[in-house]
């Protein structure tokens, strides 16, 4: 199959003759799916063999190896589902940075059955076998498929060629090919390991393709390819004893080891406790936590008729509900611990406030199943206001920290519950409301600014095709076109939104676009064409004016219309004047004819959206140019932040690393228009930074913008923890 495959590429041929695009990399492996496919259906034969040379011990059961020779006997059907499901991630999903590589998440536990719980765990494993053996060509991949798609830096999570998207059409195909689930999940983790090492073969020989092909790579973030950053995990001793320590706390937790003790303190806190638990980094530290306490402590007093005949079978059960959202908590703050995004002195003054939070949690498990619980919540806000502060030095930081060091003695000195944090909450959000007042104030200003910007730009967009059907078939010239379209369609546009009776066109603009069209159409009549245009001019002149100087347009954009008018409106007047007169006239009308159109054929669309004077002052406008650097390779990198993948939606409330005027801003999105065209960021000082979508993923294209955080800091925290503890607990259940 390589060497087909490098036949199909093309390698061997005149590397400069075309250069590969996505759309040829993309229909070459789905090509050579089948192919495939029929190589690991070929090993797992290989395993199942039972004097075969690459028999596997683990696959010798009647029921495998009836299911792999049933999947040979169909080959053809087999290959073919598998190019199927191929082409589908491929085409319609294997290009978006969605949450179909996140097996589990946090919040989404307490919904999963047992079933949905090992499908993750299924497609998880596969994950990691295809990952341990592309690990060390897929950043070479991800770079020249990043290039491609037109980024400068590498986006892993955009390779529609990423392991996962192959990974996903292999479980696919087999659910459909392989109904029996204990027999699928035995087979999934050998064929994945089989197809990782055809996938390998594949990802070198593209990335020859596309080298001899002269495609450059792109820029790694932060200037260091890193192994493994697809996802892949190395497989450890300690991550070898996981899944035996994942049954055991799951065993602990449902109550098997408590059977004789009494339940109503465990089972206060168990369901939540559960959930967590098995989102945790550290769930095998937490078990060995467990077992020294279960040997050194003293078995406590059960207050029990049965107490004395149970002392033997009771000696840590009854408190190890309590130990196991003890040990949750403390686990989570480690985790915030470890979160570069957080100031070291913001988090020491968060381990000020464990034992608080640990008192919650004693005395409400709704702190873990509840995101809404008064304890999160309190994490919550204070982490997400932090994330307004990338140094110590930043303006405004001293003075968080103040209010953080205030939360602090007001726990440590209250008898704490969900009362005393509510109202904690609601002291921070008051203080923090009364700080940022001036913010909000000029922040709402400016976002009703641009509410009316984007309706006005809506509707001027419709008024120009309206006018365009007005002049279809008419010989008018250019530049009126596009000042009807364009600048006029703004005016038209603004005078009916801001219409007091709700009138179409209280000022008369739109009907003055039918005396301008005809007093610069060549085909007009002549006959006493000049009389009336004469009487015309000079109001239609001023009524022009009067709109422009309404919406504030600058004089500079509309110039050029008015001396092009006054060059026909000139020529159309020379009419029974001397030859030469006539003729320069003529001429300066005709040089005003011949200036080229300032749109496309696709229309307004393509212009950046327009914005009064005012409009941009208080939004703090940024036109695509500004906020470009002079040199893109003299940026430095951020590493803690994450590229803004194309075609993600930015959420309000999320904060970046935005580049304005070529310097690197902490800024977060407070608004956007409700048609998604405009936006508006603000720093932590109040500064708004507005533009438009178009600039917006200009930034995106350069990779000028990056996530700081689109989720609360501590559901994020949770959600990397729950991955971590999925890729923990891939080994074989006991």
């Amino acid at each position: 199959m390589a060497k087909f495959l490098k036949l199909r590429l093309g390698v061997s041929d005149d590397p400069t003759a075309l250069q590969p695009s996505l759309s040829d990399c993309m229909e070459a492996v789905v090509l050579h799916s089948e192919p495939l496919m029929a190589e690991v259906l070929k090993g797992l034969e290989a395993a199942v063999l039972q004097n075969g040379p690459r028999r596997s011990a683990a696959l010798q059961s009647p029921p495998i190896r009836s299911a792999v020779l049933a999947l040979l006997e169909r080959l053809p059907e087999v290959t073919s589902q598998f190019r199927v499901e191929l082409s589908r991630e491929i085409y319609h999903s294997g290009g978006k940075d969605d949450n179909n590589g996140e097996v589990l998440r946090f919040e989404d536990l307490k919904l999963f059955e047992d079933a949905d719980l090992d499908q993750s765990i299924e497609v998880a494993r596969a994950q990691q076998e295809v990952s341990l053996a592309v690990d060390d060509v897929l950043p070479g991949l991800d770079s020249l498929i990043s290039t491609l798609l037109g980024w400068r830096t590498i986006q892993p999570g955009l390779n529609p060629l990423r392991p996962e998207v192959f990974v996903r059409a292999l479980q696919s195909c087999l659910a459909l090919k392989v109904t029996d689930a204990p027999v699928r999940e035995s087979l999934i983790t050998p064929a994945a390991g089989l197809l990782g090492i055809q996938l390998q073969k594949i990802y070198r020989e593209i990335i020859d393709w596309l080298k001899s092909s002269g495609v450059e790579p792109a820029v790694p973030l932060g200037g260091k390819v890193n192994k493994g950053h697809a996802g892949t995990s190395v497989v450890s001793d300690t991550m070898a004893k996981t899944l035996l320590t994942l049954d055991k706390l799951r065993k602990l937790l449902s109550g098997d080891f408590d059977q004789q003790a009494p339940k109503r303190d465990f089972l206060h806190t168990v369901p939540a406790s559960m959930v967590a638990l098995q989102d945790l980094k550290q769930v095998d530290v937490l078990v060995k936590r467990l077992e020294q306490r279960a040997k050194q402590e003293p078995a406590p007093v059960v207050e029990s008729v049965a107490a004395p005949a149970q002392s033997l079978q009771s000696d840590e059960p009854p408190r190890m509900g309590h130990q196991l959202g003890a040990e949750v908590v403390r686990l989570m703050f480690d985790n915030l611990d470890h979160d570069a995004r957080l100031l070291q002195p913001l988090k020491r003054q968060l381990r000020a406030m464990e034992p608080a939070v640990l008192r919650l949690a004693r005395e409400d498990s709704r702190f873990f199943s509840d995101r809404t619980h008064s304890g999160r919540q309190l994490l919550d806000v204070i982490a997400q206001r932090s994330l307004a502060f990338p140094s110590e030095s930043h303006e405004g930081w001293r003075r968080f920290m103040d209010s953080v060091d205030d939360a602090v003695h007001w726990l440590s000195g209250k008898v704490v519950d969900a009362d005393v944090v509510g109202e904690l909450i609601d002291h921070l959000q008051a203080e923090w409301d009364r700080q940022d007042k001036n913010v909000h104030a000029r922040n709402a200003e400016a976002a009703r600014a641009l509410a009316h910007a984007e309706q006005r730009n809506l509707l001027a967009q419709k008024l120009a095709g309206d006018f365009e059907q007005v002049m279809e078939g008419l010989e008018i010239a250019d530049f009126v076109r596009d000042f009807l379209r364009g600048s006029w369609s703004q005016v038209v546009a603004d005078a009916r939104l801001s219409s007091p009776d709700g009138s179409d066109d209280p000022f008369g603009y739109r009907a003055l676009v039918d005396d301008l069209i005809w007093s610069v159409q060549k085909t007009t009549a002549r006959r006493g064409r000049s009389k009336r245009l004469a009487q015309m001019i000079p109001g239609l002149l001023a009524k022009l004016r009067e709109g422009l100087e309404r919406i504030s347009y600058p004089p500079e954009l509309s110039s050029r219309v008015f001396d092009g008018l006054g060059a026909l409106h000139h020529a159309a007047l020379q009419e029974g004047r001397d030859e030469d007169a006539r003729a320069a006239a003529q001429a300066a009308a005709d040089a005003a004819e011949a200036a080229p159109s300032q749109f496309s054929d696709s229309g307004q669309e393509d212009v950046e959206p327009w914005l009064a004077g005012r409009e941009a002052e208080d939004s703090g406008y940024v036109g695509g140019d500004s906020v470009m650097p002079e040199d893109l390779g003299a940026v430095e990198p951020q590493p803690e932040a994450v590229p803004l993948a194309a075609g993600a939606e930015l959420r309000t409330g999320t904060w970046v690393e935005l580049m304005v005027n070529g310097q690197w801003l902490r800024v977060q999105l407070t608004w956007a228009s409700p048609h998604a065209t405009l936006f508006m960021f603000t720093s932590p000082a109040g500064t708004a930074h507005s533009m438009s979508r178009r600039t917006l993923d200009r930034l995106r294209g350069q990779g000028l913008i990056r996530v700081v955080a689109d989720r609360h800091v501590v559901d994020e925290a949770l959600d990397e923890v729950a991955k971590a503890a999925l890729r923990n607990s891939l080994s074989d259940k006991s």
